[in-house]
């Protein structure tokens, strides 16, 4: 704080923010923040699909398959412990910082994943880049979602989130050379997909060194000659980029700034002030979250038992419903904000889950093959990437201000744990029975929690679409005007 008791101040630098035409600056602000999700899709495929090397001694390590299965759960388990850790740390220290941190965590969890000599170095490894990744999804939502305007805020949130599947693509095609062990030795190649990432993280890590600290943040507590000075630097520069004028604002917020706000009054706020929006943000975490886990992370298990595909061919099926998911986010996310939250979060889950129930019904007749039940998959991820994309944007736009990063953490923590484990679990077993009916009750299952979590957004959907943040939940700070 810049003083010793807390002050009341009135600010125009949301209105001021969300009034700037799309400029370099804003690529930048995509780039640096954006683009670690391509890595968190290529650090959950890669694991996915290394399997194989890291159960051989030829591969360095000799582990069995359960402990390759133990391996990515503790990689959800270090992920959702990350997010709760790091979304209180963001929201207390500002955003800045923790993505800094976060991002520093990753580089050195993932190199030395590469170093792996035995199983305890690997999961403590796993667990440390998945509490980096965990606490990313906190720092960099409420991040982007302060710094983009309003108008645009769906558009980028959505393609943001769903960059994660370039990575997941990425990773499934680096496999299929890995893996045959014909370019790159086995003992070595599934270390330098681990390398690589920290290579392709360190150069994120340089950009985003010039991002600055959310204004937003910094008005709130005490700082708000900073976030005059971050502020009219943006201004300065996309006048500079754009060769437009701005226009004058007179909306503006008084607030009364405050250090930190308790672990007590952020749960007040959920259960208490906003109980239909805590129960929106569960319905569609779960919903994304048991999906994703339950049936694409099994995928390749489907495919050896009831297709025969072999280990080394599981990338080529994956590429495809990888490129699908990003499509779905990068064709649909424009739409989040022309026709609005509420329409496109409920046709995104709603239509997805149908079309599951589809897969599910000819999934149980046995009339599909790899390609066709691959083809459906790709339908189903196209709404679906879209809608959990969504998920994420909905918990950081209905919250206010002071608790923003840890209502996504919450929500992530929650909603990956449930579906990190329990769908696995759940899936793995069905598929060991051999019985395609038992395998399509589980996407039944996957169907139901999508669609009633898109009825849920119909019922007590927030509509945000082009709204300030702060219209669309005043900050616990904040004062009549």
């Amino acid at each position: 704080m810049t003083s010793a008791s807390p002050r009341t101040i009135e600010t125009d630098v949301p209105a001021r923010l969300d009034r700037l035409p799309w400029s370099r600056w804003h690529w930048t602000i995509l780039l640096g923040l954006g683009a670690v999700w391509i890595l968190d899709g290529l650090e959950v495929t890669v694991v996915g699909v290394i399997g194989p090397r890291l159960t051989g001694e030829e591969g360095g390590l000799g582990l069995s398959d359960a402990q390759v299965g133990l391996g990515a759960s503790i990689y959800v388990i270090g992920a959702c412990l990350g997010a709760l850790l790091f979304g209180h740390l963001t929201d207390r220290f500002g955003r800045k910082k923790l993505f800094l941190v976060t991002l520093a965590l990753y580089l050195a969890a993932t190199v030395a994943t590469a170093f792996s000599f035995n199983a305890w170095w690997f999961y403590a490894c796993r667990f440390l880049t998945g509490a980096g990744i965990g606490g990313e999804y906190a720092a960099i939502n409420s991040a982007i979602d302060e710094l983009i305007p309003a108008r645009l805020r769906g558009t980028v949130d959505v393609l943001v989130n769903g960059s994660f599947w370039l990575g997941t693509a990425f990773a499934a095609a680096l496999s299929i050379p890995i893996l045959n062990g014909e370019l790159i030795p086995e003992d070595l190649g599934w270390r330098a997909l681990f390398a690589l990432g920290g290579l392709l993280g360190l150069g994120v890590l340089v950009v985003r060194r010039t991002v600055p600290e959310s204004p937003r943040w910094l008005f709130i507590h005490g700082r708000e000659e900073e976030a005059e000075r971050v502020v009219a630097g943006i201004e300065r520069r996309v006048r500079e980029e754009t060769g437009r004028d701005l226009e004058p604002v007179e909306e503006t917020i008084r607030v009364r700034q405050r250090r930190t706000i308790g672990f007590g009054e952020i749960a007040h706020t959920a259960l208490k002030r906003y109980p239909r929006r805590t129960l929106l943000g569960l319905s569609l975490f779960v919903g994304q979250a048991f999906l994703y886990n339950a049936v694409y992370f099994t995928y390749a298990l489907v495919l050896a038992k009831f297709f025969q595909v072999s280990d080394f061919h599981v990338g080529y099926y994956l590429i495809p419903i990888g490129l699908g998911n990003f499509l779905g986010a990068f064709l649909l996310g424009r739409l989040f904000d022309v026709v609005g939250r509420r329409t496109m979060i409920a046709t995104s889950y709603i239509g997805s889950g149908v079309l599951l129930v589809g897969t599910g019904f000819l999934f149980r007749a046995e009339v599909l093959t790899a390609w066709t039940l691959t083809a459906c998959w790709c339908a189903v991820f196209f709404l679906a990437s879209a809608g959990a994309s969504a998920a994420y944007l909905t918990v950081s736009e209905i919250f206010p201000m002071e608790t923003r990063a840890l209502a996504i953490a919450a929500f992530y923590a929650v909603g990956t744990g449930l579906g990190g484990v329990v769908g696995p679990v759940l899936f793995g077993r069905l598929v060991e029975t051999g019985d395609p009916a038992a395998v399509a009750g589980g996407y039944f299952l996957g169907a139901a929690l999508m669609i009633a979590a898109g009825i849920v957004e119909l019922l007590i959907g927030v509509e945000a679409a082009r709204r300030s943040l702060e219209d669309i939940a005043r900050p616990l700070s904040a004062e009549p005007t």
